[in-house]
């Protein structure tokens, strides 16, 4: 393969179909050393589509969690002992 004045190259249509790229598509040169590779970069994420993401998480571990009767402060003071700046004792 070779470089044209402007130091561009063609990406074959087989490595192309592959990475799933086209026109506009994003990639990423990564330097692995003694070898360079091309790695397409995924399309970026809106905010509602993360957050549609993330509440689909939340509904999936909802109720998961056992404190065992204890509630959040105690549970917390378990975790990680008393705020002795926020409830002395």
């Amino acid at each position: 393969m070779r470089l044209t004045e402007k130091s561009q190259v063609t990406i074959p249509k087989p490595i192309r179909d592959k990475l799933g790229i086209g026109p506009g598509s994003e990639v990423e040169f990564v330097d692995r050393g003694d070898v360079v590779v091309l790695v397409r970069k995924p399309p970026a994420e809106s905010t509602d589509d993360r957050r549609r993401r993330l509440d689909a998480h939340l509904r999936a571990v909802a109720g998961t969690l056992d404190f065992g009767g204890l509630t959040a402060d105690e549970a917390m003071n378990d975790l990680r002992g008393p705020r002795d700046d926020l409830d002395p004792r």
